[in-house]
């Protein structure tokens, strides 16, 4: 089915959520991999998708994995329209790669993924994955207009085309982002553009206490300013900082930032330092056993969260947080006590719960994962998404056990 070197023996480096796939296979183009896929239906073994392998850890450990398939041969960029402002692009591409293309006709894809020069289209998509730019721009969803996949019989699949206004078909792509790749495997997607900013500002606004920095954020959104990133970080140390990011031409960016510094009530901005909009990914890259959760809340609960994680996890527990104002925040914990943090996950999905929030555990130790459900309580919505999961894969063997409620 495959060419020769393109099948191997899974090994450590391949692990998904500490389960090891027994066979690893990199097809070359589409035509193999519904081959693949349509054999690991008809004998029942159980697929984990591949994209640049960042996200591997995200979600429940698979009871077992037969068969890991990676798109990384998936690589090319098919088909660049500037003066559509779309682009087609294979799965396997990394996000770096397509904004590198791009720059050469001052135009982006207006996404931020963790890890750009690894994370892959097609992961990217299955984990629905945004930073600051989605306040502007919105996310994953809001930005593709067509996608190609292959689903769990080996069937080619394809919604959407190539241009920004578009009513072919069902809506896949928006389906397919956020679904970790438990309906299909992602081979091709279309994306709208946007044209890169002349000029652009980010400023550092230092607070003395959380609820006056949320309320500094929530001026700003119903401000005539139009910021392309807002977000509040800050830590056990005693540190708040809000980051505000301005683009466009020089003259707008600069009447903007007067407008911003004026509803700052007196907080003078500073240089920041380093890259601010890295804040996200740090979590990650500061590395070590800590536990990081993506919430979810309304606009106005970013200080009163902050505030609960703060008085929940012990004095000598450290945290950081990082809120972006559209109401999604990542947590990084370094509690060394398994206990505590399960018992302080449980407690936070139960101050988010009441007003729709919601606490999911991206990283974690093994120990964690058995003491705490990654995704927490479904809800009302896991019996539609159980029928959706057996309309795309009935024998439930791409990406089992991974998602919401075991799908």
């Amino acid at each position: 089915m495959v060419g020769e070197g393109d099948l191997r023996q899974g090994c450590a480096a391949d692990e998904v959520c500490g389960i090891v796939p027994e066979l690893y296979v990199e097809p070359a183009h589409e035509a193999e991999l519904a081959r693949v896929l349509e054999y690991a239906n008809r004998t029942g073994m159980r697929v984990a998708p591949r994209g640049g392998g960042t996200k591997l850890d995200w979600g429940s450990a698979p009871p077992a994995i037969d068969l890991m398939v990676s798109t990384a041969k998936f690589n090319k960029i098919l088909e660049h329209a500037p003066g559509d402002m779309t682009i087609t692009v294979e799965a396997g591409v990394t996000f770096s790669q397509i904004q590198s293309a791009l720059s050469a006709h001052r135009q982006r894809l207006a996404l931020d993924p963790l890890w750009p020069d690894v994370a892959t289209v097609g992961g990217v998509i299955a984990a629905n994955d945004s930073g600051a730019l989605r306040l502007r721009y919105g996310g994953v969803r809001d930005l593709i207009i067509g996608i190609t996949v292959v689903l769990a019989d080996g069937t080619i699949a394809k919604s959407g085309g190539k241009v920004v206004k578009n009513v072919a078909g069902y809506d896949l792509p928006k389906l397919m982002s956020g679904a970790l790749g438990t309906l299909g495997i992602i081979t091709k997607a279309v994306f709208r553009l946007h044209p890169l900013p002349e000029s652009s500002r980010t400023l550092t606004f230092p607070f003395l206490d959380r609820e006056t920095a949320n309320q500094f954020m929530l001026s700003i959104a119903d401000s005539i300013a139009v910021p392309t990133g807002l977000q509040m970080r800050t830590a056990a140390s005693g540190m708040i900082a809000v980051d505000v990011r301005i683009d466009g031409i020089a003259a707008g960016v600069a009447a903007q930032s007067d407008v911003v510094r004026k509803l700052a009530g007196g907080v003078n901005p500073s240089e920041p330092e380093g890259n601010p909009w890295q804040a996200r990914q740090q979590l990650w890259d500061a590395g070590g056993s800590a536990s990081i959760c993506k919430l979810s809340m309304l606009p106005a609960q970013l200080s009163s969260t902050a505030e609960f994680v703060r008085e929940a996890l012990s004095t000598n527990a450290e945290w950081t947080l990082v809120m972006q104002s559209t109401g999604l925040a990542w947590l990084r914990t370094d509690a060394a006590d398994g206990g505590q943090i399960a018992d302080f996950i449980s407690a936070l999905r139960s101050f988010l719960a009441p007003t729709g929030g919601t606490a999911v555990l991206l990283k974690a130790t093994e120990a964690l994962r058995e003491k705490v459900e990654p995704w927490g309580d479904a809800g009302s919505a896991l019996p539609l998404m159980q029928k959706i999961k057996l309309q795309f894969d009935p024998r439930g063997i791409l990406n089992c056990g991974r998602f919401v409620g075991g799908i």
